[in-house]
């Protein structure tokens, strides 16, 4: 079996310049700014970096909300695991896609009694966690 560790979080954001500016602060993040895709990414000094998600916009399957936390974890073959989604009770909610510049992926939401949709993509399964 295939390491599935944690590659990438979204955490969302009203205003992505004011949450980059306010991470970068607390603990020292870098940020970065890609206009095209609307999208801040930040990394830190070790683990895992990620982004922020604009609030309202669609992804995962649903509009990003407040709380909504995406974790994406590393996968080799979008297609089974899209597959085994299915094969568990889950759903996939949007098929295999490109994402411009990244690869491909897939939505997914996996059975109500865990209460959290999912992302797949091409070499990453993204989890959403709500927390409010």
């Amino acid at each position: 079996m295939t390491k599935r560790n944690i590659v990438h979080i979204e955490i969302p954001a009203a205003d992505q310049a004011k949450a980059a500016k306010f991470y970068e602060a607390l603990f020292g993040w870098k940020t970065t700014r890609d206009e095209k895709m609307n999208y801040t990414m930040w990394e830190p000094a070790e683990g895992p970096g990620g982004g922020f998600a604009p609030l309202g916009e669609q992804q995962g399957g649903g509009q990003v909300k407040p709380g909504d936390i995406l974790i994406h974890i590393d996968s080799q073959d979008i297609d089974a695991d899209l597959k085994r989604v299915v094969d568990l009770g889950g759903k996939v909610v949007r098929p295999k896609s490109e994402i411009p510049g990244i690869g491909w992926g897939g939505n997914s939401k996996i059975p109500p009694e865990t209460g959290s949709p999912y992302i797949l993509a091409r070499t990453r399964i993204t989890i959403n966690n709500p927390l409010g």
